[in-house]
């Protein structure tokens, strides 16, 4: 069986990454830090794109493509740090008016989280109550849904990625907003391993990127009279890196194939521990400027703890995968 991508995924992926360099470069991540709002043309123009209905039918309005190609697509918006509640507006795509177009941004509450919540227009869950919290990312603002507990288990996937009605949780009500003003109430998504399993794949290219940003750094920077890439000890961070990375991108991709749930708890770990450690290791790699606000590496650490806690934490995956065990 031949798991290499086909050459309508490279291109895929490929023109993906051209889009956001154009989109979303550094310069306009750095300029996000500066003043954290969501920018609304940048959503519109990936509405445009693609980014959200990538997976809707193409008699609806869609891409038509499948969960394989959408993990690709969140490949690269991890690597670039792109922000925003990306996959629940993914997710919400073809159930709420708008989103596929990216004419509403749409959030969730997910393990008592909500992200982004004072710039949605559309909240999906119960979030009555919530308050906001100091996040640890500068460009994931959250409040916290009190006295939640998250929900349990990936759910199925289904085949060729639709969830299952097993995975279906209990129905709760979000709200439409205009303004901050709820308008109306709108009935919740079944929280599936859809989203779980894109998320993970926002940590492997997150993982990737800071592996990239320390083999750069260890071909450039010298110390002693060499390059410190060529000090073994370096030389064993960037490998480890590296083989975290594959690892959890292989998990990723198949359990976007497979659809099974428990491959897609695996996945969720693989993928959090890689951008997480490689995130610590770049950091070790890059020293004490690496320390500093000027460099990327603290943002995708940060990024990767959030992205770790929002959906499918580490306890709930480990439980999944030791059930299926």
């Amino acid at each position: 069986m031949d798991f290499r991508l086909t050459e309508d995924q490279r291109d895929l992926r490929r023109g993906v990454r051209e889009l956001l360099a154009r989109l979303f470069d550094r310069e306009a991540l750095r300029a996000a830090l500066d003043a954290p709002r969501l920018d609304r043309e940048l959503w519109r123009e990936l509405g445009a794109a693609g980014f959200f209905s990538l997976r809707l039918p193409e008699e609806e309005g869609g891409v038509g493509l499948g969960l394989p190609e959408a993990v690709l697509v969140f490949e690269e918006a991890g690597r670039v740090l792109l922000p925003g509640p990306l996959v629940a507006t993914h997710v919400a795509a073809g159930s709420v008016p708008g989103a596929a177009e990216g004419e509403l941004v749409v959030t969730e509450a997910s393990e008592g989280l909500v992200p982004w919540l004072d710039e949605a227009d559309v909240v999906l869950g119960e979030v009555s109550g919530a308050v906001p919290v100091r996040s640890v990312d500068p460009l994931t603002p959250l409040h916290r849904v009190p006295g939640v507990v998250g929900a349990v288990g990936a759910g199925s996937l289904g085949p060729a990625g639709a969830p299952s009605v097993a995975s279906t949780l209990p129905q709760a009500l979000g709200f439409a907003r205009a303004g901050g003003t709820p308008i109306a109430p709108v009935k919740r998504l079944p929280t599936t391993g859809v989203a779980v399993l894109l998320t993970a794949a926002e940590q492997v290219g997150s993982a990737q990127a800071v592996t990239d940003m320390a083999v750069s750094h260890a071909r450039q920077r010298v110390q002693f009279g060499q390059v410190v890439g060529g000090f073994q000890a370096v030389k064993h961070l960037c490998a480890g890196m590296l083989v975290r990375t594959e690892l959890a991108r292989a998990a990723v991709w198949a359990a976007s194939v497979t659809g099974d749930p428990v491959e897609v708890a695996g996945a969720k770990l693989l993928a959090d521990e890689a951008a997480t450690r490689n995130a610590r290791d770049c950091l070790q790699v890059h020293g004490g400027m690496g320390f500093t606000w000027e460099a990327d590496v603290h943002l995708h650490l940060k990024r990767a703890w959030v992205r770790a806690e929002l959906r499918m934490p580490a306890a709930r995956a480990e439980e999944t995968v030791a059930a299926g065990l």
